[in-house]
């Protein structure tokens, strides 16, 4: 038996609830983790209240990110055995494989020895936000020494794993936030420029910053009326990756601006890369030797207890994290 976390309706963070479960050993070309972190991303929020792309089979687990030790390994598991310090790419599916639990089972080839310079809460706090920035940023748009990349949802774990990346190839981030209140450890994190867009006109800072040249890169998971302002600033064909829709107001679509442009607006999933083989072999790669060198290091905002869950998941819809909210089991 293991302590999980469940829920068994839609709702707020109060749904979740701790509960004892049978854990199955691990089938064929699985592994099975004994959690010691585990870290936590919006995308679970919105599962919980039923706007997230799956839809969960109640009673539902739900989870991206662990790291602990290997506790068992299925038949034909090969590079990890018992006792390896681990972390974990995120699935496709968290119902199916979910995070939250003093044990967790993962298909093998999702699960990462992880250096030893890093703490189990660091490690639970990598893969989610340097594949989502990596994927978009260096897989796709090539980003590299001088191009400006406007990074918004700045100091949320991704948009600071999105700044270190632009920083270590020579890129210039733009952090683009909600208020000043985070300009100064944005800059102290790496940003170039920092704009609060609640506080300044977006659109004309953004075109100061960048000027005629543009930004070749735009990197959003809001979506909504910042929308007009940020392809206002593109490069002439610039790609904007959109991978979430935090905005609750409609997006518009800024028909004139994408055409004399020549700009991409695309849609962009992590699953992109943690879906294929090579890439996700690249990303490791890329990902390990940032961590290594010390150019990539997960920044934490606050750490919980893992029987504090609902209170972390009180936190994570704040608004007031800079980085990673991570949970010790």
């Amino acid at each position: 038996m293991a302590r999980v976390v469940r829920f068994h309706m839609h709702g707020g963070p109060e749904v979740l609830r701790i509960e004892e479960v049978e854990v199955p050993p691990p089938g064929r070309g699985e592994v099975r983790i004994r959690v010691r972190a585990l870290g936590l991303n919006r995308a679970e929020a919105l599962l919980r209240v039923g706007g997230y792309l799956e839809t969960p089979t109640f009673p539902s687990g739900l989870g991206f990110e662990a790291a602990g030790l290997v506790e068992a390994v299925g038949d034909g598991v090969e590079g990890v055995a018992p006792g390896d310090a681990v972390s974990v790419v995120p699935p496709i599916s968290m119902v199916r494989w979910p995070a939250y639990g003093e044990v967790a089972t993962y298909p093998a080839r999702l699960v990462v020895k992880h250096p030893p310079l890093l703490s189990f809460e660091e490690a639970a706090a990598v893969w989610m936000q340097y594949l989502t920035a990596y994927g978009a940023l260096i897989d796709i748009a090539k980003l590299g020494r001088g191009d400006a990349v406007i990074v918004t949802a700045a100091s949320s774990s991704v948009g600071l794993a999105a700044i270190q990346i632009a920083k270590l190839v020579s890129a210039v981030p733009v952090a683009v936030t909600r208020t000043s209140r985070k300009k100064q450890a944005l800059l102290d994190a790496g940003a170039a420029h920092v704009v609060a867009f609640e506080e300044e006109d977006l659109g004309v800072r953004l075109q100061e910053i960048v000027g005629p040249a543009g930004a070749r890169v735009v990197f959003d998971p809001i979506g909504g009326p910042i929308f007009e302002p940020l392809t206002a600033a593109m490069a002439q064909g610039g790609i904007l990756f959109e991978y979430g829709g935090l905005s609750r107001e409609p997006t518009p679509f800024p028909l004139w601006t994408v055409l004399r442009r020549a700009l991409t607006l695309r849609g962009y999933l992590v699953h992109e890369i943690t879906g294929d083989d090579d890439r996700l072999a690249a990303a490791k790669v890329f990902i390990l030797d940032g961590l290594e060198s010390g150019a990539l290091r997960p920044v934490i905002a606050k750490t919980f207890a893992f029987d504090d869950i609902v209170a972390a998941h009180h936190f994570l819809e704040s608004n007031e994290q800079f980085g990673k909210i991570v949970v010790t089991v």
